[in-house]
């Protein structure tokens, strides 16, 4: 594998690690400045768009805040030149019990060293009722 390919596959799962961990700093330091980020949700084509390091940043903290025990079970990933690919599989529980467990995966571009986009697809299921949730653990 070449070298920045290789690189490219260790800032992805430093990417996650750093998620999982909560740890904002770390998160960001994966991306570059003008990070933009397409979330999931929201009303448009692309979902949601937040630009920025200090808007991805706290759009970051306010999952974590939302949904403390979140995190993503990372099954894959992958560099293609200047793209990436991150397969997961994403679990929280919310404020009201009700528990989210999907599978989803990023879509990357890189620039240099660092990540200049990230576009997130989850699959759309609906959430677990928290008795449901509970009975699970």
């Amino acid at each position: 594998m070449p070298e920045q390919q290789t690189k490219r596959q260790q800032l992805l799962v430093t990417l996650f690690e750093a998620f999982n961990r909560h740890d904002a700093n770390g998160v960001m330091a994966c991306m570059t400045d003008g990070i933009i980020f397409d979330a999931a949700g929201g009303p448009e084509m692309f979902g949601r768009r937040i630009v920025g390091t200090a808007e991805v940043k706290a759009a970051f903290e306010k999952v974590w805040t939302d949904m403390p025990d979140v995190s993503w079970t990372c099954t894959a990933h992958h560099v293609f030149g200047d793209r990436g690919l991150s397969e997961w599989i994403f679990r929280g529980t919310t404020a009201s019990g009700t528990r989210i467990e999907a599978e989803g995966c990023d879509l990357f571009t890189f620039s240099g060293d660092k990540l200049s986009r990230k576009s997130a697809f989850r699959k759309d299921r609906p959430p677990l009722p928290a008795s449901a949730a509970r009975a699970a653990s």
